[in-house]
């Protein structure tokens, strides 16, 4: 019997770890061939070993987001392998200081603008020819709500803002893509899950009370399939529900 996403290829960023390692071992499970980038060598063999124990492959890509010319490089060597690319999940961020917004140090900022939304950017840049190859290209952006409601989250400026800019270039990507391709592209707000991130935030907090990334992988990879039709939206996970984002009033 035929998997779902048999004969699929997915990039996940940031996947040896939380979100990113759980959406790999789901893509895998459903047979996707996934390449799997992320800073560490270790855990990135770790999941490999995972994924092999599935009876599935991956192409593992060590990477640091903030090498652009890598992910130029990756882009050229995923069309020489495979001449497409079918999933993008952008899942890899960083938290940035926790700080005052006067206070934070200019390479703090720079490097959290560079890993959430530049990388970002960059790697549309260098695999929107090859998600446009796909019969049925998906990009799935990995947000926070924490960008629509930075009032309420002081002293995470850096976080913030970065993910309400990527929301803005997903949202841009998605109608640049609309109507001229098969790509659709999905922004997520995963909420509160029980990583090593949410543990930096709420370090007081229970983490037994939070849901697991590996809850919330199988909803994200249903946005990697063909037959996902939505564009331009966000998929709020804490709602289980597809929302359009609001105009200014």
């Amino acid at each position: 019997m035929s998997l779902p996403l048999e004969n699929r290829i997915a990039l996940v960023t940031g996947a040896s770890r939380g979100i990113g390692r759980a959406v790999a071992l789901e893509l895998a499970r459903q047979g996707a061939h996934v390449i799997a980038l992320a800073r560490t060598q270790g855990a990135l063999e770790e999941l490999d070993d995972a994924i092999r124990a599935m009876g599935q492959e991956a192409t593992l890509v060590p990477c640091d987001l903030k090498d652009f010319d890598a992910l130029d490089r990756l882009g050229a060597a995923i069309y020489e392998r495979w001449k497409r690319l079918d999933i993008l999940v952008a899942n890899a961020g960083i938290l940035g200081p926790i700080t005052p917004v006067s206070h934070i140090d200019p390479p703090q900022w720079d490097q959290a603008i560079a890993v959430n939304v530049t990388a970002n950017y960059r790697l549309i840049r260098s695999l929107d020819i090859l998600l446009r190859a796909s019969d049925a290209g998906r990009a799935v952006f990995v947000s926070s709500g924490a960008g629509n409601r930075a009032d309420m989250n002081p002293y995470r400026a850096a976080y913030a803002v970065s993910k309400a800019a990527l929301d803005a270039l997903a949202r841009t990507y998605a109608a640049e893509t609309a109507t001229t391709s098969q790509v659709k592209v999905m922004v997520t707000n995963p909420g509160p899950l029980r990583t090593k991130m949410r543990a930096a935030v709420a370090p007081g907090e229970d983490p037994l009370s939070l849901r697991t990334p590996e809850e919330f992988a199988p909803k994200l990879v249903a946005m990697c399939a063909p037959s996902w039709e939505a564009t331009g939206k966000l998929y709020d996970f804490p709602s289980d529900s597809v929302k359009s984002f609001r105009s200014p009033e």
